[in-house]
């Protein structure tokens, strides 16, 4: 048994080093670009930049993805990656670093990074199944990895700012980079791209052109009701999310607590408690109603956030209204996780939830844009307000039915992988 679950360690600990490497670049961006500028529009832009490749990149690179393999797609764009945000702290202490560059730069991180993750959770079913893990579990446990990266990657990164500068830090994550990429060489065979590529007896031949494939990645999104629905919900929920994290809560750390310490630690508290959520997800998700857990989490997660600090609280409650967010939170990445892998057949995986990625991301670089320009000309706490109430608005809608009424599991036996529905691709 002990030996079942080699491979599926080994990918939860690259994904956990890679997502941790990655809370530094979260931290010090925004941080660095405010030290140089001391502008929230520009910030608001950097913040554009960072998010518009998981746009680009999920789009685009799911079909180059399904072609490569995900393990060797996990490799190789990890090691790019290392090596585009390690340019920075380079050129920086060099020959200098203007701001065009260190936009191109951390767009170009980000270009790699997207398709990089989306092949670790694609890779999830067939790893579940050897090491004899129930799906639900498996990608619960994947999401709790990202929370417990904000709890852990957080404050050190907070403190490594503080002590080194903004952009030194990323050195770390450039070194995560290079761990994550070995730890899946190592741990996770070759022959798992290959079960993949027998399960999936649709996979279209290698003469497909490339635009041929992602038409069908998309085709079949368009033929999910739920999926699209919840592709939907995300576009609005993640424009709320993207001025949030992006520029409204390192910029209200800034003014109101402190610089980056402060904000490592509620980018930690709120990890913390999405942690603990997502784990006890794992444990009692399977049993829990799907769409009342969705919408109550979803309730508690947004908008009162926002209608908190729109009082510029202490930091202490600042620290409990983002921990108890971050717990209500722990199970929405999990219950998509799982919806998309029961839905999705193996050989689409990547262009698919790379179709679904870029759908959801796509309002986030405007969100991030229009909260660094909102925030500089109506102030901060104006726009927390309305944008909380909107965000309340928005993530009631499963509750009126259609399509978000099959969001329930399906029945099968625990540990079984999913079996999709044939969507009539070319053999």
């Amino acid at each position: 048994m002990k030996g079942r679950r080699v491979p599926l360690t080994g990918l939860l600990a690259a994904h956990a080093v890679s997502l941790t490497g990655n809370m530094i670049t979260f931290i010090a961006l925004p941080l660095y670009v405010l030290e140089t500028t001391g502008s929230a529009s520009l910030t608001g832009v950097a913040a554009f930049f960072a998010v518009l490749p998981v746009v680009v990149g999920g789009a685009l690179g799911g079909v180059l993805v399904d072609r490569a393999g995900y393990r060797r797609t996990s490799i190789v764009t990890d090691l790019i990656g290392g090596a585009t945000i390690l340019a920075v702290p380079v050129l920086a202490v060099t020959v200098g670093l203007p701001f065009w560059a260190l936009m191109l730069l951390i767009f170009a991180t980000g270009m790699f990074d997207t398709p990089g993750r989306t092949a670790r959770s694609s890779l999830l079913p067939e790893i579940a199944e050897r090491a004899q893990v129930p799906l639900e579990r498996a990608v619960g446990t994947f999401e709790a990895l990202e929370r417990g990266a904000r709890l852990v990657g957080g404050p050190v990164a907070g403190l490594l700012v503080a002590a080194l500068g903004p952009v030194n830090t990323l050195v770390i994550n450039a070194v995560t980079f290079a761990v994550s990429a070995v730890l899946v060489a190592w741990l996770v065979p070759r022959s798992v791209d290959a079960e993949r590529t027998a399960r999936d007896g649709s996979a279209p031949p290698e003469s497909t052109s490339y635009w041929h494939e992602l038409g069908e990645g998309l085709a079949f999104l368009w033929r999910q009701p739920l999926l699209r629905a919840i592709t939907v919900l995300l576009v609005l929920t993640n424009f709320f999310d993207a001025a949030w994290t992006t520029v409204i809560l390192p910029v209200f750390a800034d003014r109101h607590l402190g610089g980056s310490v402060a904000l490592g630690l509620l980018v930690a508290a709120m990890g913390g408690g999405a942690l603990v959520g997502s784990l006890l997800f794992g444990v009692v998700g399977h049993r829990l109603p799907r769409r009342a857990l969705f919408v109550v989490s979803f309730l508690l997660c947004g908008g009162p956030r926002m209608l908190v600090f729109a009082a510029e609280p202490p930091l202490w409650a600042c620290l409990t209204t983002v921990a108890v967010a971050g717990l209500a939170a722990g199970s929405i990445n999990p219950i998509i996780g799982t919806v998309q892998l029961e839905r999705t057949p193996p050989g689409m995986r990547a262009r698919v939830f790379g179709c679904m990625g870029a759908g959801a991301w796509a309002a986030m670089p405007i969100g991030a844009l229009v909260a660094g320009v909102t925030v500089e000309h109506l102030g901060l706490a104006p726009t927390l307000l309305v944008l909380g109430s909107a965000y309340i608005l928005v993530v009631l809608s499963p509750l009126l039915g259609g399509p978000w009424r099959h969001i329930e599991r399906p029945e099968r036996s625990a540990g079984s992988a999913p079996e999709p529905t044939p969507v009539g691709m070319h053999a």
